[in-house]
């Protein structure tokens, strides 16, 4: 391991790409300390004592790395641009244009990330707007935790001029966050977007677990910690866990030669979705807090206020996990095609051993799919109500690592260790994927 850590710094071309991206996290975190101009900073610092880890708006805070609570010009974070990267490939399945931009290789790539890029800036204008009026007059205050909390201020007086400020400076510091990450994966290592992400949620981890430890018992703290190595074994076991379809290619001769005759296999993973399922519930869930402040309807309020906002309610966690199983299975359908993918293997004179082409590959592709997707889909979904069943039962205000923070840092930390371990490889060093 050692060996191949020392490796990585023989490489000048390895080792700059390397520098190059964590000097690009370090300016990231700073300008996730870098408040709004014209918010009350004194009302900031009261934002940060009120909001807790584990509320609504947590879920918007952790991929922003603790910048939405601070209110920074960071604060949200790469989250427009994931939502509108989503909305994208979903939209391929519907839009015949889209769908042929994604069979036109390197060029369509381009079209499709340029209009990504448009829909990013759109929703981060949205999110941006939504904040500001939601803050700038006190009206977020149920959004903070799960309980009612005082009224926070940001913009007193709420003057045209400042709010168009906050506006502005929320929606070009998305822009500049998705700027990084694109220059991160041409010049760093890594994808960009995945590095920044990694970065924000492992950023509060070391406070986070200090807080346990000195709110709690050194027992308690024990225990958290063994759990949380447990989740992390099983969490690179899954991730790393795969159904290999076994495909075989018919020879045929073209000219004098002979082409096919090899033997390959699709990779399936157990957890093909990824944390997009725990997006979608998430966002599904924020609705209700989000109406209830726009809405005069005290009953909506009071049941939000109860349920909703309220992570550690046995009907808020079955509604998230139920949401994460269906998303999930919503997901797997429509970024693995078993139709499409059956012609594909037709087209290139392949079959599956003991399965003949056409409708049967069809039908056996969707009966594997579907088999993996149950067991990754509950996994999934028992790691991000964890937390809200650690924090009912160990009664601690915040349970680090669980949920999307873990899922995503592992994901991103193997693909990272393995473009790492291509690059070694590739200049004829050992790498640290046995």
């Amino acid at each position: 391991m050692l060996s191949s850590v020392k490796n990585i710094f023989k490489v000048p071309d390895l080792r700059g790409k390397i520098g190059f991206t964590l000097l690009m996290v370090i300016l990231y975190r700073l300008g996730a300390h870098i408040p709004v101009p014209g918010v009350d900073f004194a009302a900031v610092k009261q934002l940060q004592a009120t909001a807790e880890s584990q509320g609504t708006l947590g879920f918007l805070n952790l991929f922003s790395g603790g910048a939405l609570t601070q209110f920074a010009i960071f604060a949200l974070g790469i989250m427009p641009y994931i939502t509108a990267s989503i909305i994208i490939q979903i939209l391929g399945v519907v839009i015949p244009k889209l769908e042929q931009w994604q069979e036109q290789g390197a060029v369509g790539q381009r079209k499709i990330t340029q209009w990504t890029r448009y829909l990013a800036i759109a929703i981060a204008l949205l999110q941006a707007t939504g904040l500001t009026f939601l803050f700038g007059r006190g009206g977020g205050a149920t959004l903070l935790g799960g309980r009612q909390a005082p009224s926070v201020v940001l913009l007193p007086g709420f003057p045209l001029n400042r709010v168009l400020l906050v506006i502005v400076t929320l929606t070009a510091g998305t822009c500049l966050l998705m700027w990084m990450g694109e220059i991160i994966t041409q010049r760093g290592i890594g994808n960009g977007m995945s590095i920044l992400i990694f970065s924000s949620v492992v950023s509060s981890l070391p406070f986070q677990y200090y807080r346990i430890l000195k709110e709690r018992h050194f027992v308690v703290f024990a225990i958290l910690v063994l759990i949380s190595l447990f989740i992390l074994v099983a969490i690179v076991a899954i991730e790393q866990g795969q159904r290999r379809i076994p495909v075989q290619f018919a020879k045929r001769v073209v000219g004098r030669r002979m082409y096919g005759g090899q033997n390959t296999y699709i990779p399936l993973k157990v957890n093909q979705a990824g944390v997009i399922p725990i997006i979608f519930a998430s966002s599904i869930l924020l609705l209700p807090a989000l109406l209830s402040n726009v809405l005069p309807w005290h009953w909506l309020q009071n049941f939000v206020n109860k349920y909703i906002l309220n992570n550690q309610n046995w009907l808020y966690v079955s509604v998230e996990a139920l949401l994460i199983v269906a998303f999930a299975y919503f997901y797997n359908a429509i970024a693995f095609d078993p139709i499409k993918q059956a012609d594909q293997i037709r087209k290139q004179g392949g079959f599956i051993p003991g399965i003949r082409p056409g409708r049967q590959t069809e039908t056996y592709l969707a009966k594997i799919l579907n088999r993996i997707t149950l067991p990754g889909a509950i996994f999934i979904a028992i790691v991000a109500v964890l937390p809200s069943i650690v924090l009912r039962i160990a009664n601690v205000t915040s349970f680090p690592f669980g949920g999307t923070t873990v899922l995503i840092a592992v994901g991103v930390a193997l693909e990272t260790m393995k473009q790492i371990d291509s690059q070694l490889m590739l200049r004829n060093y050992e790498g640290f994927l046995k």
